[in-house]
């Protein structure tokens, strides 16, 4: 596919993609939901990624939904595509549903105004860094809808339910710091060194984890946010120890410690991922 509405970029083991309608402060449209959702499918296919950063170009982050239809923009619900019930699917919960199937590890590095499903389309990302000038908006009552994106099932479990509430209730804008405050994002930077420091964190992880190993520990947390008690967690801890044990990867991970030199490691996810998630059942709305 060729991309009108992002930028995708892999340099150095790691994916940037950057969306790309700053005359519009990147607002959110079909179109690049459809190039998000291809971008994501292309670097977990490609070994050579081992961590995604996802940054907006000039001086928003994104925008929310784009507005250009006036009062008819929500009129007819979310995407073209259809849920088995017969209901059009969320566009913004399509994209984040993709982002929590991620096999790398997703780092949003918010440059702007991340607002509605500007904001919501981060909460399956990893680790969310911002500009000391980015500003958040959970705007959805001050539109006449509701929150999207899965948003009420991400927001709650990363922030807590009180402040999820008080965001969403109220649609209003919110500042870096108030982000930073609730848990919202990791850290602030000034513009100029938020980029560099998104490219940090993902450089320490590229440079130094095990691919599979990363891929399978993300679908592991993520995952367990949703189970029903720990035993749950303890089967998959326990076939990721038995199938990861025995793989290259962990003797290459040992004998490189002992041997005090950089580890070279050889399994790859585009093919060697292991299942150790056989009882988990994806939903069926869809």
């Amino acid at each position: 596919m060729e991309y009108s509405e992002i930028i995708y970029d892999v340099s150095d083991h790691v994916a940037t993609i950057t969306l790309n309608r700053p005359e519009r402060l990147n607002a959110f449209t079909g179109t690049m939901m459809n190039e998000m959702i291809d971008a994501f499918d292309r670097l977990d296919a490609d070994d050579d990624v081992r961590a995604v950063i996802v940054t907006g170009a000039g001086r928003g982050f994104c925008a929310g939904a784009d507005l250009g239809a006036g009062g008819a923009t929500f009129a007819k619900g979310g995407s073209d595509v259809q849920t088995k019930v017969g209901v059009p699917r969320d566009g913004g919960g399509m994209l984040t549903l993709r982002i929590f199937d991620s096999k790398k590890p997703v780092i949003g590095a918010i440059n702007g105004a991340a607002v509605g499903v500007g904001v919501t389309m981060t909460l399956p990302m990893d680790i969310r860094i911002a500009s000391e000038e980015a500003k958040f908006g959970f705007v959805f009552g001050r539109r006449g809808i509701v929150p999207e994106a899965c948003s009420s099932w991400f927001l709650p479990r990363i922030v807590g339910i009180s402040q999820a509430a008080e965001w969403c209730y109220s649609g209003r804008v919110f500042p870096a710091a108030e982000a930073l405050h609730g848990g919202l994002v990791r850290s602030t930077h000034a513009p100029d060194e938020l980029l560099p420091a998104a490219r940090a964190i993902a450089a320490d992880i590229a440079e130094n984890a095990a691919p599979v190993s990363v891929a399978l520990t993300r679908q592991m947390l993520w995952r367990m946010l949703g189970a029903s008690h720990p035993m749950e967690a303890h089967r998959v801890d326990s076939r990721g120890i038995l199938a990861r044990g025995a793989s290259a990867d962990s003797k290459e991970g040992v004998e490189s410690f002992l041997e005090k030199r950089p580890a070279q490691y050889s399994n790859r996810v585009s093919d060697e991922l292991p299942d150790i998630f056989p009882d988990w059942a994806d939903p069926e709305f869809a």
